[in-house]
């Protein structure tokens, strides 16, 4: 680390990195060449690679990086195809890695580069662990974060710290470094969805890793636009919930719930007006309502719980017609036993919730092999 190696294509014949840079992009065409220039003044004394993994991304990206890996041997490219997030590819790209410190850092050039070899001489000097780009410590300072986007991850910060009894300031941080053998011991119980990996890391690793935290600038954002949105609330909750079940079930699968619960409203909604406004019998309400919330829940989880595997043009018809399909066993089992019930027992809100819930599981493993299948 003291002696000053000049990282060029001679030197990385011989020597491996000692640190690998992980990008994730989208639609970041007009960022990448800067921060790979950024990236070469900063660790000009540092044998260095950065893996730029770009979920395929409309503005051809991609193809920039490329561009920059043929003039230089330190930039690799991932391409991803038929999926997206911020967490699987930070994943993907720290794995196609291999260096033994690895950080992570956006392409949008609000993290400080600059910061990089501080935190690579605390995980080599063996004093961290996890060395995070930390907002809420003495020393950092802000160009580019507005108040709404700070509120609510100020928000998220508190909720993640005393659900899931997070020790660090920032887990929410996306500006980190970590040692490699760290990472690969916690990567096989990490989410590949949603846009938290270090919370997941943080969380995931119960205590284990020494973390040190240390302050940035945070700039302003130059080229494109935030890849946040409001679904990234309901990753964020989805994540905190599957780590307090331990990882038992998959954030998948708490997304897939969260939409469940909605179309439970719709159904039990559905359900009512047919009874109560049109005197429609029950048997063909009961459909009625599972046929509305099935449309409802898929609409919904093409949006959110599978918007890395997004169906769009004839390919949203095609996955409607198919989870129609592979719910009507679901659907058979939901009139039947909600008739069953309503029979004894002539409470409809009861009844139509005992048919619905009889087709939650079935619906979440026959939708990932026949609707929203990996390409």
């Amino acid at each position: 680390m003291n002696e000053a190696i000049r990282p060029g294509i001679d030197n990385q014949a011989h020597e491996g990195p000692e640190l690998s840079v992980i990008v994730p992009t989208f639609n970041e065409r007009d960022n990448v060449t800067v921060l790979y220039r950024r990236l070469e003044a900063t660790l000009a004394n540092v044998v260095w690679e950065v893996v730029f993994v770009d979920d395929n991304s409309p503005d051809g990206t991609w193809d920039v990086v490329r561009e920059l890996a043929q003039r230089d041997s330190r930039v690799r490219c991932v391409r991803r195809i038929g999926r997206r997030g911020l967490s699987g590819a930070c994943i993907e790209g720290i794995l196609a890695s291999s260096a033994p410190y690895v950080a992570v850092i956006d392409a949008d050039l609000q993290h400080d580069e600059t910061q990089l070899t501080k935190m690579l001489l605390l995980l080599a000097s063996d004093q961290a662990d996890l060395v995070v780009g930390s907002r809420y410590i003495e020393g950092y300072k802000s160009e580019g974060f507005n108040r709404q986007r700070a509120g609510a991850s100020a928000l998220a910060t508190e909720v993640a710290k005393k659900m899931l009894r997070v020790e660090i300031a920032d887990p929410m941080s996306g500006f980190f470094m970590i040692r490699r053998d760290r990472f690969e011991q916690l990567a096989p119980k990490l989410s590949v969805h949603g846009f938290k990996i270090l919370l997941d890391i943080v969380a995931t690793a119960h205590g284990s890793l020494r973390a040190v935290e240390i302050p940035y600038t945070f700039g302003a954002r130059q080229h494109g636009e935030s890849k946040l949105d409001s679904m990234v609330a309901l990753d964020f909750l989805g994540l905190v919930f599957a780590k307090l079940t331990n990882d038992i079930v998959s954030l998948r699968f708490i997304l897939f719930a969260m939409v469940g619960g909605i179309g439970l409203v719709v159904h039990l909604t559905t359900l009512f007006i047919a009874l109560r406004l049109f005197n429609v019998p029950f048997p063909e309400a009961q459909a009625a309502g599972a046929i509305v919330a099935m449309t409802s829940n898929f609409i919904l989880n093409n949006f959110l719980t599978y918007r890395d595997q997004r169906l769009k043009g004839f390919a949203l018809l095609r996955g409607l017609i198919a989870f129609y399909i592979v719910c009507s066993v679901g659907l058979l089992a939901n009139v039947g036993v909600a008739f069953s019930v309503y029979d004894q027992e002539p409470i409809w809100w009861l009844a139509g919730l005992a048919g619905a819930l009889m087709g939650v599981v079935w619906n979440y493993a026959m939708s990932g092999l026949f609707v929203w299948r990996k390409k």
